[in-house]
């Protein structure tokens, strides 16, 4: 499984290289707080949003401490996708900023 630590992600943030990140979280996980921009699609509904996930684009799938993630990961790898990384430590080691709230739903 490929892996990437939440300060290599932070680190090519910060330097422009925004790659596609989904977070696997519920709802109110990622409202309380997530990596700005990234996508949600909770792990429950990702064999239904197949098609929303590219299979040869670096994909970056985020939780709260890297467990659901790498699940997502290993599932995705089965499923014949190549470029599925887990950030490994979550957002439990998250170092830089946090957006929040739900997409779609203004404060």
């Amino acid at each position: 499984m490929l892996e990437c630590t939440p300060e290599e992600l932070w680190n090519r943030i910060q330097s422009g290289d925004r790659p596609r990140i989904i977070d696997v979280r519920q709802p109110e996980e990622y409202a309380a707080g997530h990596i700005p921009g990234a996508e949600l699609i909770p792990m429950g509904e990702i064999p239904a949003a197949l098609h929303k996930i590219p299979r040869d684009e670096e994909v970056i799938f985020v939780c709260r401490s890297g467990n659901r993630s790498g699940r997502v990961c290993l599932f995705l790898e089965q499923m014949g996708y190549r470029k599925a990384v887990n950030m490994e430590g979550g957002m439990l080691g998250w170092p830089g900023d946090v957006e929040y709230g739900l997409p779609g739903v203004s404060a």
